[in-house]
This record gives C-alpha cells, structure tokens and sequence, in this order.
C-alpha cells in the first residue's frame, strides 16, 4: 500500500472533528498516532520510563491528559507530542480520530489522532517520559496482530497484543492500534 492510497483511507474514515465527554468522574486525554511516509509506512510508538507513576514501561502513543485551558482534545495531543518527542504540531497533516478508547482501570476517554509526517522529524525524546522511541511498518504491525488472554494480576487481559522486536504492544494501544488496522483491512479489499 502506497502513502497516497494510505492516506485517502485513513481521510475517509476517520472523524474530523470529533468533541468527546468523558464520562462523570473520568478525565479526557489526546493521542497522536503518528505515521512515517517513506519506502513503507511506519507508525511510531514510545516506550515509557520505569520510573512513571502510571503505565511504567509499557509501549504508547505520545499523548496525555487534555489541561483545563485546551479547548479542543487535538491540540492535547500535539502539545503532548511535541513535548515527548519534540515534533512540532506543524509538522504533521492531521488526517482525523479513531474512535475513543476507554480505560476503566484510570477513568480516562483517549482520543487517538492519526497525523502523517511527510518528513522525517527530529526526535528528541523527553528522557523523564520517554525511555525509547519505536517504529514498526504497518505491513508487520498487521501480519503481527493476536488475539490475547493473559492473566494480569486479579484481572485477565483480553483483546490484541502485538510482538514486536522483543517489545509487546498490548492495553489501550494495542485497542487503538487495532482500530487503524481494521480500517485498513477493509478498505484495502
């Protein structure tokens, strides 16, 4: 799949403006799903530090929680962005959202942006937040996708997971990371 045809896609099926409410008690936050044009289209991902009071260690998005002054969710997940990984919000064509995703164990609604990045940014990646940064082609994310059951504690997992590298993609990401595939799927056959 070409970037053209990737982007024509991902335009017509994704949200373009989208104006969520997290439910009562909840906090809503903004993702960027940031996509690389080359030879093969690769989507990037983060690595969180150990030291981080939630999600430590695991692979994201670059995004966070929407502050109180943000008007709309999208500008939370270019500000996140830019301050994790240091890509200026001009530097991506912001194609729309992805549905929602819920985290019941955190109460918060993210709101996953996809944006292609025609040039390859500079990364400099926040080392307080940000332990690696991660890019795998879509054509592996895709091939790498499974459906899961893994205990967690009390709880049991149960959604996609994506081995990558020695990394595994699981969790919200792996929801959102599912959607993006489905849309490719479907509008690839």
């Amino acid at each position: 799949m070409d970037v053209d045809d990737l982007r024509a896609i991902l335009a017509g099926s994704l949200a373009q403006d989208p104006r969520p409410q997290a439910p009562p008690g909840d906090r809503l936050a903004g993702v960027m799903v940031p996509i690389l044009v080359g030879p093969e289209p690769a989507v990037v991902f983060t690595r969180r530090t150990a030291h981080l009071s939630r999600h430590a260690g695991e692979i994201s998005f670059p995004g966070g929680l929407q502050d109180p002054g943000e008007r709309h969710v999208l500008d939370t997940a270019l500000r996140e962005t830019s301050e994790e990984l240091g890509i200026p919000p001009s530097a991506f064509d912001v194609l729309g959202a992805l549905a929602p995703v819920h985290t019941t164990v955190s109460g918060i609604l993210i709101v996953p942006f996809v944006g292609m990045l025609a040039l390859r940014p500079t990364l400099t990646p926040n080392a307080e937040e940000i332990a690696e940064v991660l890019e795998f082609p879509v054509r592996r994310l895709i091939e790498a996708e499974a459906e899961v059951e893994v205990p967690r504690g009390d709880r049991i997992y149960r959604g996609f997971a994506y081995g990558m590298e020695g990394h595994t993609i699981w969790g919200a990401t792996a929801r959102i990371l599912h959607q993006l595939i489905e849309i490719l799927r479907r509008r690839s056959s």
